[in-house]
């Protein structure tokens, strides 16, 4: 029973550690996409092609931009650090962030120290070679968004742990949550003299495994393979983390530069040296395989062929409101590239159908390089396609479209025989009339109306221990979940619902479900 529980908190705790990633993920996005266009539109090859952009002032606005849309992104370990720490404690969140970035200050130049004792200290012109770099002023071991991780977990742990610790009374004035970044900064020096000397080994080790995922033949579909397979687990975001900031991406030598990771030399390609650089030629198809390109595929053509494979099969009767909630779904990755809600919709009643989905996805990205798909940034959606797609040279945005297409039919075909053949609870094949009212409350954005159907299906407030949400689905404690009422809930227009544990449930509504919790939570407590 004790080891049940062990595995069950351990679970929940890596699951809670993937969506604390969402936090500096979810501002890197719109940030990314801000960066890019700036970015782009101040190329010297995008001014030779549209000579109006070349007008000062719109110049002067744009690389400004530019140059703010970048300190974030070379901030990026501080944001992991902040997050994690916020996304990880589970007592006094606000002290648990600002010791998260004390700690990772600390860890900064205990390492630098480390490396001036030790007379490792690389010259600054050969630095990046040795795995050194400049960070916030000071040069140490470069461990980019795996240092921010690090703060980030360590002063979670120290805020749970200590922020109710008590002193002698001489020193009772540091107790309590003033101790939290104080011990963080001991606990952290420690860990700066010894992660310098493991980190050489974890880099070693994060190579030796980069062969599955950066193979020239077969990398890129075994990665989205992994990536949409740990989408249930909320993981998806670390193995995407960990291949574009640290050596398990590569190393890539571009004139003389070396970058690692692959966003960073995504980034030098695609907004400083441009589509006539040989590079472009040389890196870009690989890179953009496990970015936008790859992302673009399942965005744009597997989730709306999946989508109308759902509402071709939905019953008759139903079809007038299943229709909105597909749409719903299909729009949400389609512009957001936010494709949980349709993918949770069939995850968990046919999760050998996600089997197939997840090979699928891995098989049918394998033509990318090869047809030379070169089209970056970061996400998936309309908006990226035709900023990176269309208004770049030498994007082969044509073969990423044929692609697609292959890719719509065989997604089609293959969830509308799975469907019929199985008889799949997808949305509209219910066993029951789904109400009217369930296609029109999310759109209408009736809150209030949609947390009172989804107290009253959870079996009241005296039912619920915790709620919680993640980017699209409400995460809910329950004391007894024989008293869930799933037609009710139904009512409430959320595209799914599954029970991941015996006493917990996961009510997906997509991008709608930060307002439902916000009003779920004042029913609470009213």
């Amino acid at each position: 029973m004790s080891k049940k529980k062990s595995s069950g908190t351990f679970k929940d705790g890596i699951q809670t550690f993937g969506r604390s990633l969402l936090l500096p993920i979810a501002l890197l996005a719109p940030i990314g996409m801000l960066m890019g266009l700036s970015n782009a539109l101040c190329q010297s090859y995008m001014l030779d092609k549209f000579p109006l952009l070349a007008n000062g002032t719109f110049q002067a606005v744009i690389k400004s931009l530019k140059t703010i849309t970048s300190m974030i992104f070379d901030n990026i370990p501080i944001l992991f650090a902040m997050g994690v720490s916020y996304g990880m404690a589970k007592h006094e969140k606000g002290i648990a962030v600002f010791a998260s970035v004390v700690g990772y200050l600390t860890l900064n130049i205990t390492m630098n120290v480390y490396l001036t004792l030790t007379g490792t200290m690389a010259d600054p012109s050969v630095m990046s070679q040795a795995g050194q770099g400049v960070v916030l002023g000071v040069q140490t071991v470069r461990l980019d968004a795996m240092g921010g991780l690090l703060a980030g977990l360590i002063a979670a742990w120290a805020a749970d742990r200590f922020y109710k610790v008590e002193f002698p009374l001489a020193f009772a004035f540091f107790g309590g949550k003033k101790s939290v970044p104080i011990l963080t900064v001991l606990f952290m020096i420690p860990v700066g003299f010894i992660v310098p000397v493991i980190w050489t080994l974890f880099t070693k080790f994060l190579i030796s495994i980069s062969f599955v995922f950066m193979n020239d033949y077969f990398g890129v579909g075994a990665y989205w393979v992994a990536h949409r397979a740990l989408i249930p687990f909320g993981l998806h975001h670390v193995l995407a983390a960990i291949l574009r900031f640290t050596e398990a991406g590569g190393t890539y030598m571009i004139h003389g530069q070396e970058y690692v990771g692959i966003l960073p030399a995504l980034n030098e390609i695609l907004f400083n040296l441009g589509p006539s650089d040989p590079a472009w030629a040389e890196f870009m198809p690989k890179l953009c395989g496990y970015m936008g390109g790859g992302h673009m595929l399942t965005t744009l053509f597997r989730v709306p062929a999946i989508g109308l494979a759902m509402y071709k099969t939905a019953f008759a009767k139903n079809k007038k409101i299943a229709k909105g909630v597909i749409v719903t779904v299909v729009l949400t990755a389609f512009l957001g590239n936010i494709t949980e809600p349709l993918e949770f919709s069939f995850l968990f009643i046919a999760p050998q159908l996600y089997v197939v989905y997840c090979l699928l996805c891995g098989v049918m990205a394998l033509p990318l390089q090869l047809l030379q798909v070169s089209i970056g940034y970061i996400r998936g959606t309309i908006f990226d396609f035709g900023i990176f797609g269309l208004l770049y040279e030498n994007t082969h945005w044509v073969q990423l479209v044929i692609l697609g297409i292959v890719n719509f039919i065989v997604f089609y075909f293959v969830f509308k025989f799975a469907i019929e053949k199985f008889n799949l609870e997808t949305p509209g094949r219910e066993s029951f009339e789904l109400s009217e009212s369930a296609g029109t409350l999310l759109k209408e954005k009736k809150y209030p109306e949609i947390a009172a159907i989804v107290l009253e299906g959870l079996g009241g407030k005296d039912n619920i221990v915790k709620v919680e949400n993640c980017i699209s689905r409400l995460r809910v404690d329950l004391n007894n979940p024989e008293k869930v009422d799933q037609i009710k809930l139904k009512e409430s227009g959320c595209a799914g619902i599954f029970f991941p544990s015996s006493n917990h449930i996961h009510v997906v509504f997509g991008p709608h479900v930060e307002f439902v919790r916000n009003a779920v939570d004042k029913l609470m407590k009213g």
